[in-house]
């Protein structure tokens, strides 16, 4: 009997104990970690500010193959929603939703998980550092509230060791994703007009007869290729009966620091018939192909200029469908809407649609 009173009293020293510790403890903690990156305010802040890349750095859904991850809320800002459920006790079912944003400044999101505590929340903040303010400075904080709850008081201490490493993993993640990124400010292409904004847009089907060249990086070289292979083209229009359905389109292939790889494009159609309707057994000659584009989705963005400056609206476009989430895939193009010599004229009076085809 008085083994078991020893047992009971040592019992109740312990709860005392460890009420008393937990009332001591902290009933909120936050921590701080910073990752430097090269890359401009505008890919930071919109990559950020969208849920459509978070599996692709953050921690907190990893671990689980067969993770089933849903986004929902608007594309980007205040309310965009990215929730998991898996299997894996330490991931269990959780969220992270976009509750404030500031352009240029900050995007924090208040967070629901398996881990213990209440008003969790996680805000990145970006300031300009380096050289010149060159560089951007991502600062993620994140604080958690326990109140009275003893047992997560007791694993606030282990916040540094745990959420803290996390958060190391996930911006060493998020650097090197944005590395991957063209660092362009493609901001500018719709600073003065809205409508001149990459946006994404629905394709449908079309035929193209395609004719390919590689060409030393010369303008005048280049211009007078693409205009013998639209003559080309043309020829096979005429053997065939058939008739453009838009505006003559340059693909590139690679553009090196010598060669211009292209391949000069047009899209037609039967006389008189629907352009999507897929064509086939056409009498094609000197290296013209037929290609088939299936229906799909595009990023695009209008621009007006000359034609030596379509590579850097071609790295801007794709680094704002790489922030929002979107693949780029196949090669990049133009439609010249004002014909090939526009393109090459002094006055800045090229007039172009510049495409990359979304996965």
């Amino acid at each position: 009997m008085t083994r078991l009173l020893e047992i009971l009293i040592s019992l109740a020293i312990v709860a005392v104990l460890f009420t008393v510790v937990g009332f001591l403890l902290p009933s909120s903690r936050h921590l701080e970690n910073s990752v430097e990156t090269n890359r401009k305010m505008t890919i930071v802040y919109d990559t950020l500010n969208s849920v459509r890349r978070f599996k692709d750095w953050n921690p907190a859904v990893a671990g689980d193959p067969k993770i089933k991850i849903n986004l929902s809320g608007p594309e980007t800002g205040v309310g965009a929603k990215v929730s998991w459920n898996s299997e894996v006790p330490a991931l269990g079912d959780g969220s992270w939703t976009i509750a404030n944003s500031v352009p240029g400044k900050s995007v924090a999101y208040a967070i629901e998980d398996v881990d213990r505590g209440t008003n969790k929340k996680s805000e990145f903040t970006f300031t300009p550092t380096g050289k010149g303010g060159r560089n951007i400075q991502i600062t993620q904080s994140y604080s958690v509230d326990y109140g009275m709850n003893l047992l997560g008081r007791y694993s606030g201490l282990y916040v540094t060791s745990n959420i803290g490493e996390k958060m190391k993993v996930g911006l060493s993640s998020l650097s090197n994703m944005l590395a991957t990124i063209p660092n362009l400010d493609y901001t500018v292409l719709g600073k003065d007009d809205p409508a001149m904004a990459p946006r994404l847009v629905d394709r449908p089907g079309e035929n193209l007869l395609v004719l390919n060249a590689a060409v030393p990086l010369n303008q005048i070289t280049i211009q007078t290729q693409m205009k013998t292979n639209i003559e080309w083209i043309k020829k096979n229009i005429a053997a065939n009966g058939l008739e453009p359905a838009g505006p003559v389109r340059i693909i590139t292939n690679e553009y090196g620091s010598q060669i211009y790889s292209f391949d000069v494009a047009q899209p037609v159609r039967k006389a008189g018939t629907d352009a999507t309707a897929q064509l086939a057994d056409l009498k094609l000659a000197n290296s013209v192909e037929l290609l088939y584009n299936p229906p799909g989705k595009i990023a695009m963005v209008p621009f007006k200029g000359h034609m030596s400056n379509l590579q850097n609206v071609r790295d801007a476009l794709r680094a704002w469908a790489m922030t929002r989430g979107y693949e780029t895939i196949d090669r990049p193009y133009e439609t010249w809407k004002a014909g090939i010599d526009a393109g090459f004229a002094p006055g800045q009076e090229g007039e172009y649609e510049v495409v990359w085809a979304i996965k």
